[in-house]
Formats: structure tokens, sequence, C-alpha cells
């Protein structure tokens, strides 16, 4: 017999991407953000009011719920709370995170990180739009 037989070949190749196409997944870490590639445009207008966290230049965070929500300082496990009771009562609400410039990227992710633990399915990041001139 001249030929090789490949089906053995093709059988391990198969095992490998599956072990592969299982472990990947599991090996990256991080936050899961959408940023956008070009000049942001407003979000939409839905029904229910958007849930925005401001962290400021102290690495502080403050709760608005709503628009016309007064933001309101709390720290890290009532911000874990109230994000949960709110996106459990209106799972559709939008989240948002406001960053100050002077504050570290660190505290910005940590309250990412936060938003995520308590549900939040996706967040947005807010920004100004760019001076033109």
């Amino acid at each position: 017999m001249s030929e090789i037989n490949v089906v053995p070949y093709i059988d391990v190749t198969l095992v490998l991407l599956v072990i592969f196409m299982i472990t990947a997944p599991l090996l990256t870490q991080g936050v899961q953000v959408d940023l956008p590639q070009a000049v942001a445009e407003p979000l939409p207008s839905e029904d229910s009011p958007p849930l925005v966290v401001t962290v400021d230049a102290e690495g502080a965070y403050h709760l608005t719920i709503g628009v016309g929500g007064k933001p309101e300082q709390v720290d890290a496990q009532t911000l874990l709370a109230r994000t949960a009771a709110v996106l459990r009562s209106r799972p559709e609400t939008q989240v948002v995170v406001r960053g100050s410039r002077q504050v570290s990227y660190e505290a910005v992710v940590n309250a990412m990180v936060l938003l995520q633990r308590a549900g939040a399915p996706s967040v947005g990041l807010m920004t100004d739009p760019p001076d033109s001139r």
C-alpha cells in the first residue's frame, strides 16, 4: 500500500480544535466594552431613564438614576446594591459611566466591574463632544 492514511490525523486535529475552542474563552479576562471608532453619536432615547455612574477626580462614585435625578455619592457596596435593584426592576435600563479626566483608568475600570457584577449586560462610556476649531 503506497498511500498515507490521513483519517487518524483528521481525528486528532478535530479533537485539538474542540479543546482550543473550549479553553480559549476561559483564558481571557476583562470588561467587555464596545468603544466607538469615530465621533460618538448620542444614545437613542428610550422609555427608561439611564443609570449614570460618575467617577470624580478623587475616585469617588456618584450615582444618578434617571434624567432629572440628583447625583448621590455612594461607596462600592451601595453602588453594587442599588444598581442591581434598578436592573432587577427595569432590565432595559441603559448603564453609562462618566469618568473625570483626572481620575486613573483603574478607578473607571473598577466602576465598570462593579456594574458588571450588578448585572449590567453592557456599559457605555460618556464623553463630551470634541471642540470644533
